[in-house]
């Protein structure tokens, strides 16, 4: 089953309507929650408020974005029922009833990333659940979201930036491995030529930013020179300055949902080749 990624965009009525669903989504949380430990196909999930007219709502997951969407519509009801009360041209609600006007409108909706990183791309969140259970493995750290949006100076800028991400593909993802610490990561145009970076990753904000600059900065470097009020570059000798940028254009998110809170990247890793190596040994007991 292939991993996969989305980014909801709901345009919302008024800033009004921002204000509210700010105040109205903490406490549905722990309802979207449940719905998701009972999907059991979501790695993580937040939402965020982008402006006074866009809610964000981002997720990593297994499977077919359709079938998803079909879960949250039976499983998470009352969460999206509140979320449309708020937005432009909703489906028809109770998402529930109108299950599949709520897949098609959300299909609509999703925005596509310029590129996907993932730290462990051949195993499930259920497969990770079952590993670090038969391990005995607990939680013992803490997974954080990271939400930077970056303001591109200009439309022209805003096209060579997607397309200089669009053309490091691979290299980020090579970046991202060394970095170590984190999960998921997504490059995703966005209003307003604006450009998102959302990661979810191990440990303090600060050593997750220095090991970053080590690693990706040149990538940042780089973006830095299309961005509004960037910090001073290179990153890697302005490591102060990349921190307070970085920590002033973090959005803060609604919601953080992990599958597995607590398990690091290298955890995951660990119990991956574990998994193999004793399926490897109980082969060679078979066979001989």
């Amino acid at each position: 089953m292939s991993q996969n990624h989305f980014t909801l965009s709901f345009p919302l009525k008024s800033p009004a309507d921002a204000k509210a669903l700010a105040d109205q989504l903490p406490p549905l949380m722990p309802q979207l929650f449940a719905a998701a430990d009972t999907i059991g196909t979501i790695h993580y999930s937040r939402f965020t408020l982008l402006s006074e007219k866009t809610l964000l709502f981002l997720g990593d997951f297994d499977g077919e974005f359709g079938q998803l969407m079909a879960n949250f519509a039976a499983q998470a009801e009352p969460v999206f029922d509140a979320i449309f009360q708020h937005v432009v041209s909703p489906p028809p609600t109770p998402v529930a009833a109108n299950a599949e006007a709520f897949v098609k409108w959300t299909g609509a909706h999703l925005l596509h990333a310029l590129n996907l990183y993932t730290a462990y791309p051949d195993v499930t969140a259920r497969e990770i659940k079952a590993l670090a259970s038969a391990a005995d493995v607990h939680d013992a750290s803490e997974q954080r979201p990271f939400l930077v949006i970056l303001p591109i100076k200009s439309a022209i800028a805003f096209a060579e930036v997607k397309l200089l991400l669009l053309a490091r593909g691979k290299g980020t993802t090579k970046d991202l491995d060394k970095v170590g610490t984190p999960h998921f990561a997504q490059f995703m145009p966005l209003e307003d030529n604006q450009i998102g970076f959302f990661t979810v990753y191990d440990g303090t904000f600060e050593t997750y930013i220095a090991d970053f600059t080590k690693n990706i900065g040149q990538v940042f470097d780089l973006l830095f020179k299309f961005t509004k009020n960037a910090p001073p570059t290179p990153c890697r000798k302005h490591l102060q300055e990349f921190i307070d940028f970085a920590a002033g254009a973090n959005r803060t998110p609604i919601g953080f949902y992990s599958a597995y809170p607590g398990l690091t990247v290298q955890d995951i890793h660990a119990l991956i080749a574990d998994s193999k190596s004793q399926a490897g040994s109980q082969r060679f007991a078979m066979a001989t």
